[in-house]
């Protein structure tokens, strides 16, 4: 099926619609509620205001993304990794991770007692 200059609303519930393509489309407002969108891929997506809960993002890549402003709480963030990336005014329940790389860097430059490097 194929909806062009379309603008109506659209309640789609028990569909399959696996493989669909979405270029140029407004879903501001919309809902999703116990949706399958994995191996999904978004590019240039406007997710201002985005409220995400309740959801499984294991195995998430994330590139060339701004995240400014977000709030991460209660999450499981073992395994992750951030590089490359711009932290000042991050924080970590409520401590600056640039304090924490700044300590974390002077630890690793300090020899350790009894080293006579």
């Amino acid at each position: 099926m194929k909806l062009r200059q379309f603008k109506e609303s659209i309640e789609a519930g028990n569909c399959h619609l696996a493989g669909s393509a979405f270029e140029g489309v407004d879903l501001a407002g919309s809902k999703f509620h116990d949706v399958n969108l994995s191996g999904a891929s978004f590019e240039f997506v406007n997710m201002t205001g985005w409220t995400v809960r309740d959801v499984n993002f294991s195995g998430l890549r994330i590139d060339e993304v701004n995240l400014s402003g977000a709030r991460i709480n209660n999450a499981n963030l073992s395994g992750a990794s951030i590089t490359n990336s711009r932290l000042d005014g991050m924080t970590i329940d409520g401590i600056a991770v640039s304090e924490l790389l700044a300590a974390h860097r002077a630890k690793e430059r300090k020899p350790a007692e009894g080293d006579e490097s």
